[in-house]
């Protein structure tokens, strides 16, 4: 009798876990080729983009990669708030009290008005409608006395629809490091760069006058939408452009740059760019990885899991009552 109610006990325990699992699994996002990927505008909000483009310029990334956390979460700065991860969506969190995950994003939120302009309140009605939110999680560390606060994880998900504050498990995806840095070289303001070494790193066939004309002061950023959402074909593209693209200013001087508001910055035009960079491009550039299908085989596996721990329960149930 024993034996039997600890059978069923252990299988539970193992069903539990393995239902955790497929909860837990996320897609990895490690290059803006990964970004392509996504259907931004349709299942997933354009406003995400604009909020990682914020985060990843706000966040500093030492030579050693770690990123370094440049605001404080617990006094809610940018709408920041604590997230309990109540779903499941995310991986457990390691024993102890060393980490915790917050959530930014919502524009309800009072100290939200502290995100730039163009995050906030962005020119565009077709951003999305304040569903898409970044997850990181935050561990404390002790140096020489002193009290640090890392981040060692990023995400970007989004609520379900008319399900109130539930995250979308099926649109969560997590973001590396390598990811953040590219993201990090298309910078507004001061250090904004040309968008000709943008579009020249990254193979893009963008109009450099076009993207000028319509963001303005955010001409990068708008490079960086037009490469993500409406350049979604491979790399190749670099190889069949022209090597020695005219520069269409002067021809179109009757187009006047329309005037971004409110946005508070100054673009720059520099020469060489390409030193002053060096320590914002990671070292190793790691190859794309979307992961799609190789996290469809981990749902179809856990499911699979689910299943047979289920038959199995259901055996030793069904041979108890029988005897």
């Amino acid at each position: 009798m024993m034996k039997m109610l600890g059978g069923v006990t252990w299988c539970c325990v193992a069903l539990l876990l393995a239902l955790n699992s497929v909860s837990a699994v996320q897609k990895t996002l490690k290059s803006i080729n990964g970004l392509k990927k996504i259907n931004f505008g349709q299942a997933v909000p354009m406003h995400s983009l604009l909020l990682l483009h914020w985060f990843a310029n706000e966040i500093d990334i030492d030579n050693n990669n770690i990123i370094e956390l440049t605001f404080d979460p617990n006094r809610e700065d940018y709408g920041s708030h604590h997230y309990g991860n109540y779903e499941g969506v995310l991986d457990p969190l390691p024993r102890g009290n060393q980490h915790r995950y917050y959530t930014i994003g919502n524009l309800n939120e009072e100290t939200s008005t502290q995100l730039p302009p163009y995050v906030f309140d962005p020119i565009s009605e077709d951003m999305g409608s304040n569903m898409d939110r970044i997850i990181f999680r935050v561990r404390e560390q002790n140096i020489h006395g002193q009290a640090y606060q890392v981040i060692d994880q990023v995400y970007i998900t989004q609520h379900i629809p008319h399900q109130g504050t539930v995250y979308d498990p099926a649109h969560t995806y997590r973001i590396t490091t390598n990811l953040l840095r590219e993201i990090r070289e298309f910078s507004v303001g001061e250090d904004q760069p040309p968008l000709s070494y943008l579009r020249n790193r990254f193979g893009s066939s963008a109009d450099d006058f076009d993207i000028e004309n319509k963001w303005g002061e955010l001409a990068c950023l708008g490079l960086l939408l037009y490469i993500v959402i409406q350049e979604k074909h491979s790399s190749k593209q670099q190889n069949n452009r022209p090597e020695n693209r005219r520069n269409p200013r002067n021809e179109r001087e009757h187009n006047v740059p329309r005037n971004v508001q409110n946005q508070g910055y100054v673009a720059v035009n520099m020469g060489d760019y390409e030193d002053r960079v060096a320590s914002r491009r990671p070292v190793n550039t790691e190859s794309d990885c979307c992961n799609t299908f190789t996290s469809c085989i981990m749902y179809c596996f856990c499911f699979l899991v689910c299943i047979f721990v289920i038959i199995i329960v259901l055996g030793i149930i069904i041979s108890y009552v029988n005897k």
